[in-house]
């Protein structure tokens, strides 16, 4: 399996994290985004081009948190049971799917609003902030930041009592707590929970250096 990916997406290190987890056996290619090149590249294995991207013998599938599963699956099968990760029961995967789900269509794009505009604008645009969409990211984020809270409110992880998938999948876009200035402060049980996640070895071993990370509390 060939897997196409780069450290500061945070799309990328859900799948990175996976492939550290299963110790899979994958090539990782890392796309430099900036080199037209690797971009052009990228657009042949994927329309979207976007990472990551997984090629499996001629299996060519995108898409974070479908390639999460894909390996968690293929993982299962090549060594005759399935990983705690991503059990086979089907009401614990619906939660897990749940979360992933959730995870892709509110909490990312919340906090991608803040990262687009704290980070990579100026970067990529040499424009400076739009107060008004910060303000969006911020209103969107305290919201879905409120549901996640509760949830784990008396919970060590998102499904169950030990980590799976939903749990990278959730907090891999806090890998721009720091960097975006995310305003999550007030939320004691997702910051404990997301402290769990960052002492785990898959997000210890794929961490990028350039990106500033909150330590893990004690």
């Amino acid at each position: 399996m060939r897997l196409y990916t780069h450290s500061i997406s945070s799309n990328a290190r859900r799948v990175n994290m996976v492939v550290a987890a299963l110790n899979a056996d994958v090539e990782v290619i890392e796309i430099n985004l900036a080199s037209e090149e690797d971009r052009r590249r990228l657009g042949e294995v994927n329309p979207n081009s976007k990472i990551p991207v997984l090629e499996d013998n001629g299996f060519v599938l995108w898409e974070s948190c479908a390639i999460m599963q894909y390996l968690a699956d293929k993982t299962a099968q090549q060594r005759g049971e399935p990983h705690s990760l991503y059990p086979w029961d089907i009401k614990v995967r619906a939660d897990i799917n749940r979360w992933m789900f959730w995870a892709c269509q509110h909490f990312a794009p919340a906090i991608g609003v803040l990262t687009w505009e704290r980070v990579w604008k100026g970067f990529v645009t040499g424009q400076p902030a739009d107060p008004r969409e910060v303000d969006r990211g911020c209103e969107e984020l305290a919201q879905y930041a409120t549901v996640l809270d509760g949830h784990l409110k008396d919970r060590q992880w998102l499904v169950g009592d030990h980590v799976t998938l939903a749990d990278y999948a959730v907090a891999a876009p806090l890998m721009y707590r720091v960097k975006a200035s995310l305003p999550v402060d007030q939320y004691p049980n997702m910051l404990a929970w997301f402290s769990r996640v960052q002492q785990l070895p898959a997000w210890q071993q794929t961490v990028d250096p350039s990106i500033q990370e909150p330590e893990p509390c004690a």
